[in-house]
């Protein structure tokens, strides 16, 4: 697989996902482990989550996120990886199926594309859930910034830089994790 490097440097997000054959879900087990702990040793990689199918499901996918495109580049078309994916390809039914990401768009994406996804007003609900806090919170943590440089603290600048210290951890940190662990309440 290559992937086109975008000329801009921003957290990139690999989405691959497998379907495991039935006969071969322990070893695809032991396979998983061993290729996430590879991918975490990687130059560039700041996280990596695996979503598991529901009971008796076969359906995996696995969210790897890179500092810079052209380090998620360099993984996705190593040797090293190469020979995973080659080794994982007996166990699978459907290949090696890989999607990159640049944007949060996908925070709310279904694992499949035969899923639909979730209805909007569970996707506002949440983002309101995730939002609403941060705006009340980090101007309450930014106040004594603003007391000591006081140039800061008024009009656009202070705005600037409260939303900075939302939008920053709420696209890269916070959305992602709630969404996985509200999956459940958002598929039904």
């Amino acid at each position: 697989m290559n992937i086109a490097t975008p000329d801009n440097r921003n957290v990139v997000t690999l989405v691959i996902q497998h379907k495991a054959r039935a006969d071969a879900l322990p070893r695809y087990e032991a396979w998983l482990r061993r290729a996430v702990a590879t991918a975490r040793q990687q130059p560039g990689h700041l996280d990596v989550n695996v979503i598991r199918p529901d009971d008796g499901g076969r359906h995996f996918t696995t969210v790897v996120r890179f500092a810079e495109a052209d380090l998620l580049h360099a993984w996705v078309n190593s040797a090293e990886r190469q020979a995973l994916v080659e080794e994982v390809l007996p166990l699978l039914e459907e290949g090696d199926q890989t999607q990159v990401h640049n944007d949060p768009e996908f925070w709310f994406t279904p694992p499949s594309s035969t899923t639909p996804p979730p209805p909007r007003w569970k996707q506002a609900v949440l983002t309101y859930l995730v939002i609403c806090p941060m705006t009340l919170i980090v101007p309450q943590l930014l106040a004594p910034l603003f007391a000591r440089f006081p140039l800061l603290g008024h009009g656009l600048t202070s705005n600037l830089i409260i939303n900075l210290f939302i939008i920053v951890p709420v696209v890269f940190y916070i959305m992602p994790w709630v969404s996985r662990r509200c999956a459940g309440w958002l598929r039904r």
